[in-house]
C-alpha cells in the first residue's frame, strides 16, 4: 500500500472564514492524488511528523503531517 499524507490546509481555513464558506480543509495525499474532506478516519497505525523550520514535508508547504499506510475513510 502507498503511504498517505494527511494535513490541514490553512489557506482553506482562512478562505472559509473570510468568505463564509465551508470547503473541506483536510487533504489526503496518496501519490499524485489529493482527496479533500471534513473528516478523516485512519483504520490502522499512523505517525504524526513535524518537519521543523528547515523545509516543509510536502511540496504544498505542509510542515505537520500524519503519515499512514492504513486504509482511510474520508467524508
Amino acid at each position: 500500500m502507498a503511504t498517505k499524507y494527511i494535513h490541514v490546509n490553512q489557506h482553506k481555513i482562512r478562505a472559509n472564514r473570510k468568505n463564509g464558506t465551508n470547503e473541506p480543509v483536510l487533504t489526503v495525499k496518496e501519490g499524485r492524488k489529493n482527496t479533500y474532506g471534513h473528516s478523516v478516519k485512519i483504520n490502522g497505525p499512523s505517525e504524526v511528523m513535524y518537519g521543523g523550520n528547515d523545509k516543509p514535508i510536502l511540496p504544498c508547504g505542509a510542515r505537520v503531517v500524519i503519515m499512514t499506510e492504513a486504509e482511510v475513510e474520508i467524508s
